[in-house]
């Protein structure tokens, strides 16, 4: 009998006792077979009946007798049967028996991987599911289904796309079993709209033959990231035509889209209905996100009442959208009110004082530019720098403001300023606005043309084919020079471009930005 790599199993009786011949009569039994005809066959059966049933014990007996009996050589059939016995079973102990069950099987088939594949995928085992599926000879589409299945469902969401394109590069297509299993949907869903390619979730989304609320919400939630709000309030629409409740998050998507397009008033009526009509209580991500509305249209004052009549304690989140709304607003008076309650709620946040800054710099407040600085200074706060990645070929670059470490850092220059020259030639002025830095305006603009975001989408210009979408994540928000010149970028160079910046994603194509200048 098997023994686990590591730990000891549970007593358990010998093979070859009575008690183990009753429990294989038991399993037999239930399977519709008898003990006097046993074959492969029969004991495979067994096995599944003791799967189907959760009795380990008793499988574990029908694996022993069909030791002692010689039934398990030949054919994959009984030992891919127990191999599902343990691997289906809860416990990192009957993993590692199924494990060692695999390991010392005089056969496989492709049935054996995938049983052993999908257990450690399912288990977060990623690694070891990734050499597995490296040793098979002809993976198929389960194979290909588990693993990617594994990394999402871990949170590798860029390994489980980049598994996913490998799978349809070798020409293997999606099955209805993938189409149709409804949690691997719901995490491709979530998958894809996280690394920037919601048009493939939507596709997922609309090849689902069932739907949860977790799905409807997702894609929700993806448009209106994606800064397609109207798309997210007609599934929303759809959604409701099919007597789908909606929950917490899906009222997260809606009220994101309305502040993304602007709507105070449907969010307004959104945010209402949500206990009124659907019995969900607003939890303090609804409270935030009315905040946001209200701050974006500029209604700062009425997202201040808001705040004063919140049921619960408002956080740093909830100060920090009034606070953006001060900024894009360049409201000095409620951007100082947000500073002090964010000090204390959030004090090593270098976000907030940069954006309180930026406030300062707009009227021309330099010395409480400097002020700033000092407070910062003072209470150990530095300032995050910025930076973004573009992946090229599965090789992830990473640029900082003003980099020049890239081993084609002079390219990537020379490119980004030929861009630019013909930017200006369109219309493009640099927003010196954005540079906090009391120099004069010809440093500044040195400055802004060396901005991360910038330096990444040249790179991916010159390195990848033309018609290439490129993908830019960063991890502060895009200021707004790099914004209209992203615009420009995307009509001179033909591309679609799109930046993940902390708070949304930006899509610029044909010189205009999915978020139409409204972030």
């Amino acid at each position: 009998m098997l023994s686990p790599r590591a730990g000891a199993p549970p007593p358990r009786p010998r093979a070859h006792s009575p008690y183990a011949l009753a429990q294989l009569h038991a399993a037999l039994t239930k399977s519709g077979l008898s003990t006097c005809s046993a074959t492969p066959a029969s004991a495979a059966a067994a096995a599944r009946a003791c799967a189907r049933l959760g009795h380990i014990r008793a499988g574990r007996a029908v694996h022993g007798v069909s030791a002692k009996l010689a039934l398990l050589s030949g054919s994959t059939l009984l030992p891919n049967a127990l191999l599902h016995l343990y691997a289906s079973s809860p416990g990192e102990h009957h993993l590692q028996l199924a494990r060692l069950l695999f390991d010392t099987m005089l056969a496989r088939d492709a049935a054996s991987y995938n049983i052993l594949l999908t257990a450690l995928a399912a288990r977060g085992h990623v690694a070891e599911a990734l050499e597995l599926f490296d040793e098979m000879p002809e993976p198929n589409v389960r194979s290909w289904t588990a693993l990617i299945a594994g990394f999402a469902q871990s949170g590798r969401a860029g390994d489980a796309l980049r598994v996913f394109r490998d799978m349809e590069d070798s020409g293997v297509a999606p099955n209805e079993g993938y189409c149709g299993n409804v949690l691997l949907c719901n995490a491709a869903i979530d998958m894809y709209v996280k690394c920037g390619c919601v048009d493939a979730a939507r596709a997922v989304f609309d090849r689902m033959g069932d739907r949860t609320v977790v799905s409807w919400s997702a894609m929700i939630c993806g448009h209106a990231m994606h800064g397609e709000g109207e798309k997210a309030l007609k599934l929303f629409a759809a959604m409701r035509w099919r007597n789908v409740s909606p929950n917490g998050v899906t009222f997260v998507g809606l009220l994101q889209a309305c502040s993304h397009m602007g709507l105070v008033d449907e969010g307004r009526a959104f945010f209402e209905s949500m206990e009124k009509d659907h019995g969900i209580a607003p939890e303090i991500e609804h409270y935030g996100c009315m905040v946001d509305l209200l701050s974006r249209a500029g209604r700062l004052q009425e997202a201040l009442e808001f705040i004063n009549g919140m049921p619960v304690e408002p956080n740093s989140v909830v100060w920090g959208a009034l606070l953006g709304g001060a900024r894009l607003h360049r409201n000095v008076e409620v951007g100082e009110e947000a500073i002090r309650r964010l000090a204390v709620l959030d004090p090593g946040n270098d976000g907030y004082y940069v954006v309180l800054s930026n406030i300062y710099a707009d009227a021309g407040h330099w010395e409480d530019v400097a002020r700033v600085r000092r407070d910062m200074k003072l209470r150990g706060v530095k300032k995050t720098r910025g930076w973004s990645t573009i992946s090229v070929d599965g090789t992830v670059h990473e640029f900082t403001a003003g980099d020049c470490t890239h081993q084609q850092a002079k390219t990537i220059c020379d490119t980004l300023d030929g861009l630019l020259d013909e930017a200006r030639r369109r219309g493009y002025v640099p927003d010196t606005s954005v540079v906090l830095l009391d120099v004069d305006d010809g440093e500044k603009e040195r400055v802004l043309t060396r901005h991360s975001e910038k330096l990444a989408v040249a790179f991916g210009l010159m390195t990848t084919p033309p018609g290439t979408t490129l993908r830019v994540m960063k991890n502060l928000r895009v200021c707004s020079d790099c914004h209209a010149a992203m615009k420009l970028i995307s009509e001179i160079a033909a591309r679609e471009i799109v930046v993940r910046d902390r708070n949304r994603f930006h899509c610029f194509k044909n010189g205009v930005c999915s978020c139409r200048d409204y972030w």
